[in-house]
C-alpha cells in the first residue's frame, strides 16, 4: 500500500513498521461489505486468520473498507464494535486496534487541525496489532512515549502542501488555504 510506504515508513510515523514490511509480514485485506454486519465478519474472517498463523507469516493485518464507512462517526462505530468484539472473543490481551481514517479527527482537536493526520489514511482502516510482538518491540525502544508527540510535530512542520508532497493522493482530502 502506498500510503504505508510513504507516509507510515516514509516519514516514521511507526518506527516498528518497515522491518515487518521488509520482512513481508504486513497483511492488507479489503473489505468491500459496506454493512455493519458484513464488514465485521470479514474483520472476524482476518482476526481469525492472525490467531492462526504464526508471527513470521503474518505480524500484523491492516483491514480497509473503502465502501460503506467514509463517516467518521459511522467508522467509529466500527471500531467500537471490532474493540468490544476482542472483549467477547477473549483475546483483548494478545491483540489490539489502531484506527485510521480519511477524516480522522481527536476529540480534542478541530477538523482542521494539521496534527489529526498522525491518523488519517486513504481509506477508513482497522490496524490488527499482535500485542505481544508490540511489548517487545516497545522493550527495545528507547523513548516510545515520545512517539505521538514526535508524529505530531513532524505533521506541523509538514503541513497541508508538505502532506501532499509526500502523498498525491491526498490533495483530494486537504484544503488550502
Amino acid at each position: 500500500m502506498l500510503w504505508v510506504d510513504a507516509m507510515v515508513i516514509g516519514q516514521n510515523l511507526c518506527p516498528f513498521a518497515a522491518p515487518e514490511r521488509n520482512r513481508g509480514s504486513i497483511r492488507y485485506v479489503t473489505v468491500e461489505e459496506e454493512s455493519l454486519t458484513g464488514a465485521m465478519e470479514g474483520f472476524l474472517n482476518e482476526l481469525l486468520f492472525l490467531q492462526q498463523s504464526s508471527e513470521s507469516e503474518a505480524s500484523t493485518s491492516l483491514v480497509i473498507f473503502p465502501k460503506g464507512f467514509e463517516d467518521f462517526e459511522t467508522f467509529l462505530d466500527l471500531l467500537t464494535i471490532a474493540e468490544d468484539t476482542l472483549v467477547q472473543a477473549g483475546v483483548e490481551g494478545l491483540f489490539q486496534l489502531a484506527s485510521f481514517h480519511p477524516d480522522y479527527q481527536f476529540s480534542d482537536l478541530p477538523r482542521e487541525d494539521v496534527t489529526n493526520w498522525t491518523n488519517r489514511s486513504p481509506f477508513p482502516i482497522l490496524h490488527i496489532i499482535r500485542e505481544g510482538q508490540m511489548g517487545r518491540v516497545l522493550d527495545s525502544y528507547k523513548t516510545p512515549d515520545e512517539i505521538p508527540e514526535r508524529n505530531m510535530v513532524l505533521m506541523e512542520k509538514l503541513g497541508a502542501k508538505g502532506l501532499i508532497q509526500l502523498f498525491l493522493p491526498f490533495q483530494d482530502y486537504i484544503k488550502l488555504d
